[in-house]
């Protein structure tokens, strides 16, 4: 019986479809991975897209009346807020007072009193400022006073030796170049860890510097706190800090001894902020 024999396992019909399948192969995971770029090109641009959204109403918000370059962020004028300071008997003499509150979307409120003098310029200033969840995005304290200070100028400051206050020992601080550093006014910052207060400010109040260091002084002990806003940690602050005030006539003198360090008129060698 004549046998047959059987075509091979490989056979001309594999060779020709195996180039076949695997070109296939090859044009699907090239199609697949043009594809990933894709969509991940167009996750990034709309990330992007949001991102940018998200500070668009930022930029539209900020309020046009914020007084100067202190005010970094979302702060608004709020007229209906009521008084929360005041500073009583504060050389009320051809002195005009203005007092001014602003609030943070997060929280935060600025109580900024300011007196112009009878040439409407300013001749001292009073911020307390309680922080809300804005208070890690704010800029150094420093430069805010610099730039209430001098508006426009170079806001180099330098220690300027401290000052004793109901409120404790008050940072003194003084222009050393701009167009203000002439008039010899000083600013003035204190940080009370809890509550969270800063209390700045500056002052051009007196003809030489023991003045205008008594100025700063007699202004902070006559700060009283007319409304806690419920913050009783805040109302515990001013009622210790009561126990503590001094007259004006009897502050004048510096409490702290006049040594290089601490003296009313400390040395250039401290260097500037």
């Amino acid at each position: 019986m004549q046998s047959f024999s059987a075509d091979p396992a490989n056979s001309h019909y594999t060779t020709r479809i195996h180039p076949a399948l695997t070109r296939l192969a090859d044009e699907v995971c090239a199609t697949l991975a043009r594809l990933f770029a894709y969509v991940m090109t167009l996750a990034l641009l709309a990330i992007g897209g949001a991102a940018l959204w998200e500070q668009l109403p930022d930029a539209a918000a900020i309020d046009p009346s914020a007084k100067d370059a202190s005010f970094k962020g979302i702060w608004s004028l709020a007229d209906r807020s009521s008084r929360a300071f005041a500073v009583s008997q504060f050389d009320p003499h051809d002195k005009t007072e203005a007092y001014e509150i602003f609030r943070h979307p997060q929280g935060g409120r600025r109580d900024a009193f300011q007196w112009n003098g009878a040439d409407k310029m300013p001749v001292a200033e009073l911020e307390i400022y309680r922080p809300g969840g804005e208070l890690n995005h704010n800029g150094p304290a420093i430069a805010e006073i610099a730039a209430r200070m001098d508006p426009g100028g170079v806001r180099e400051l330098e220690a300027a030796g401290l000052v004793d206050t109901k409120f404790g020992t008050v940072t003194l601080l003084r222009l050393i170049s701009g167009s203000n550093a002439g008039r010899g006014c000083l600013g003035f910052m204190k940080r009370v860890g809890d509550p969270h207060v800063r209390i700045s400010g500056w002052s051009c109040q007196g003809d030489h510097l023991p003045a205008r260091r008594a100025a700063i002084s007699c202004m902070l002990n006559r700060l009283t706190l007319l409304s806690t806003g419920n913050d009783p940690k805040l109302a515990e602050l001013f009622a210790r800090a009561e126990l503590r005030r001094a007259d004006c006539a009897t502050s004048t003198a510096p409490v702290l001894s006049a040594d290089w360090l601490t003296g009313a008129d400390n040395p250039r060698l401290r260097g500037a902020f």
